[in-house]
């Protein structure tokens, strides 16, 4: 046990997305709050008096899909549940990283946390102690179909829990046997008991688990593309005027005035004024192409299906998808087949975020082209001197056609196909495990559309020297130079993209623009109001936290890592400042 971390304390009913996401960190233990832990025995206890009687439930002395007819022996029942876990751990493909693995964990427990189960206390605390433990059954990525729940990689996960399979050890940092690694621990295997088995795997944790990560990142990339749009707007000697708040509050859609909210808070304007912009305010260019002047009605879409997204997967990570059910009234209780197991909300939820994350990348490639091709630009040709003897961003931009078109192939809708399993008893599925994995996919092939963009666009601002463009987008133009030198010549491409892409996905591009921006108290209130609650900047979670030191007290929030990020914003933001003024 990791006795030196704090422990957070799970409800079944008020876990974020937010925390989901901190918890896969590996940094917290996992708890319940007394409640739960009340609800849990409870129906416990519904269970063993269903035994007592003799009924025949299903799930509980039954087999299971087309075995739902076939009643299990009272002798039997322990190795009915084993079973049900030893045969339904048949996935494959690549293991999930560390931090998929814990939310994965984290999210099962909070299901069971809410009392609709039938699992003991004793064995949902043995797979709590695995989880603070940090170790971490390997589950394999493929072979869920999001229907009777995530079958596969729940079983996996059990199973490693039981002592068997194969496990990640954190003290010697390798996979070695789950018997082993649980026994270096000090850890016993758990010992099923009736309805343990199906209450381990019964439900939709895969697709939320992998889900929230997807969104995560989505959101952080389209408000990133936001401000990346803004580089190349001024770097193409664009306009400002197509993100007039006037155009956009005439179509109210709350993310389209988000969207084009951040971009003009980003170019020129009497709190951040550019050199470069009033070196063309003259010009006979009366709008720019779709791509720039259309960039928040297309991004826009996009922080609103983050929105939609987020609520139908918050609902999902805090709702009993077990079956049967376990309803208690008072002293007593029953069971309810359902299907809540059924995974097509968050399926189609996550299908719509893969639509939304490619049009993202589909239009900064659009705007790409428009950098380097020198007769839509009047910059030189791929942005470099002396071409022909170097080629400069041709092929970075090849490689972002390359990406966008892989991405229109995984758009295709996961939970729109759906093959009949178990005997036709499972005849309709949802497919949210691949929607899900799919999803993660389209980000990250994003996620590089954007750095690239973000490269070319800087170092078409470097062509406009000594021109000045606004506070924000000097400071971001500068983080890039950190990393990433001006191309005189050409060089090795990809360690400058990877460098660019490390930049997108840590969320820098969105913390120095907007640190910039909360310099000025008009558009520090403007923004906060339009802005929901970013995942990655993780606002403090409603769950109390046990401190490691303090175990009696319950009432601590996490560690304030978004007032941390704040300090350090608004420090870097004074610093850029100054640089900037004394470079004037």
């Amino acid at each position: 046990m990791q006795a030196d971390k704090e422990t957070v304390l799970l409800d079944g009913n008020n876990l974020t997305l937010d925390t989901l996401l901190e918890l896969g960190r590996g940094d917290y233990k996992i708890g319940l709050v007394p409640s739960a832990w009340e609800r849990v025995e409870k129906s416990r206890r519904v269970i063993e008096e269903i035994l007592v009687s003799g009924k025949v439930v299903y799930g509980i002395n039954t087999g299971f899909g087309n075995f739902a007819n076939v009643v299990v022996k009272d002798d039997e029942l322990e190795t009915l549940q084993v079973n049900l876990i030893r045969s339904h751990a048949a996935g494959t493909g690549n293991n999930l990283d560390q931090e998929s693995t814990r939310r994965l964990f984290v999210s099962r427990v909070n299901v069971l946390a809410k009392g609709y189960s039938g699992i003991s206390r004793e064995t949902l605390q043995g797979v709590i102690d695995v989880f603070n433990s940090g170790c971490l059954p390997c589950v394999p990525s493929q072979g869920t179909l999001g229907a009777s729940g995530d079958l596969a990689p729940l079983a996996h996960l059990a199973l490693g829990c039981m002592g068997e399979g194969e496990m990640w050890n954190p003290k010697t940092q390798k996979i070695e046997q789950a018997a082993d690694v649980l026994a270096s621990h000090g850890l016993k295997p758990l010992s099923l008991k009736a309805k343990e088995g199906l209450a381990l795997i019964n439900g939709t944790q895969f697709i939320v688990a992998i889900g929230a990560e997807a969104l995560m990142r989505t959101q952080n990339l389209i408000t990133t593309a936001d401000y990346i749009a803004g580089l190349t707007l001024e770097a193409l000697r664009g306009t400002v005027k197509a993100f007039s708040p006037e155009i956009h509050n005439a179509r109210p859609h709350k993310g389209q005035i988000r969207s084009a909210l951040n971009m003009r808070s980003c170019l020129n304007s009497p709190y951040f004024p550019s050199e470069i912009f009033h070196s063309h305010a003259n010009c006979d260019k009366v709008q720019d192409a779709y791509s720039l002047r259309c960039a928040p009605q297309v991004h826009g879409v996009g922080h609103d299906v983050v929105d939609f997204v987020k609520g139908i997967l918050t609902t999902e990570l805090n709702s009993a998808t077990d079956n049967p059910m376990v309803f208690v009234h008072g002293d007593s209780g029953y069971t309810i087949s359902g299907g809540n197991f059924h995974g097509e909300y968050p399926a189609k939820a996550l299908d719509f975020l893969s639509i939304a994350c490619h049009e993202i990348a589909s239009i900064s490639e659009r705007r790409i082209e428009r950098l380097v091709n020198t007769t839509l630009s009047d910059l030189p040709a791929f942005l470099v001197a002396k071409g022909g003897l170097n080629s400069g961003f041709m092929i970075a931009h090849c490689t972002t056609a390359a990406l966008v078109s892989e991405n229109k192939g995984l758009c295709m809708p996961a939970s729109v196909d759906t093959i009949p399993t178990s005997a036709e008893k499972e005849d309709h599925v949802s497919m949210g495990g691949w929607a899900a994995r799919k999803a993660l996919e389209i980000v990250k092939n994003a996620e590089v559309v954007l750095a690239t963009e973000m490269v070319i666009a800087c170092q078409a601002l470097d062509f406009l020297r000594p021109l000045k463009s606004t506070m924000p987008l000097e400071a971001l133009h500068a983080r890039v130079r950190q990393d990433i030198a001006h191309w005189e010549e050409d060089r090795f491409m990809k360690p400058d993209i990877d460098a660019a892409t490390k930049i997108v996905r840590s969320g820098e591009v969105v913390q120095i623009v907007e640190a910039c921006m909360n310099q000025v108290p008009e558009l520090r209130i403007e923004l906060s109001a339009q802005q929901s609650p970013s995942l990655n900047r993780l606002p403090l979670p409603v769950l109390p936290v046990v401190p490691a030191t303090k175990p009696t007290h319950t009432h601590n929030n996490l560690p304030t890592l978004s007032a941390t990020i704040l300090l350090g914003i608004g420090i870097g933001a004074l610093v850029t400042y100054t640089l900037l003024k004394s470079n004037k």
